[in-house]
């Protein structure tokens, strides 16, 4: 292929209005609906999914726990933070990083389902909103 400008997209974009809200659901009617098969044996037909592959389809998008970590610090904090998760091999959905505000408020704008906090002020501002542990450890609580 020749360096240069393309030729325009000319597809028309998908649309996924009334597909299932399971994401599992919604990857095997794609494949079902979009892939065919590139050559072998039903080549240009579309592809059909075994049920081992539905298996694994169904299990790599499975509902699951999400974690994420709430904290109070900022930049340049959140650096360290972060090569620390990282170095410790720990995975996490989402890091928020509140520079400093109420943790409470957020968490309940936020929906989070359970809270844990090392810090007796920052447990007192979320119990008002979501369930609470404190963790007794740290600097603080010595």
């Amino acid at each position: 292929m020749r360096a240069g400008p393309k030729g325009a997209v000319t597809s028309l974009p998908l649309d996924f209005t009334g597909w299932p809200d399971d994401r599992a659901a919604r990857r095997e009617r794609f494949v079902r609906e979009y892939l065919i098969t590139p050559k072998g044996a039903g080549a240009g037909r579309p592809f059909d999914l075994r049920r081992f592959q539905q298996e694994i389809v169904r299990g790599a998008f499975a509902p699951r726990i999400r974690t994420a970590l709430v904290t109070a610090r900022s930049a340049p904090a959140h650096e360290r933070v972060i090569r620390t998760l990282r170095a410790w091999n720990i995975r996490i959905d989402e890091a928020l990083f509140l520079g400093g505000l109420d943790k409470g408020e957020f968490l309940r704008a936020f929906g989070a389902d359970i809270f844990f906090d090392d810090q007796r002020t920052h447990v007192e501002s979320a119990s008002k909103h979501v369930a609470t542990g404190h963790v007794p450890h740290g600097i603080a609580n010595e």
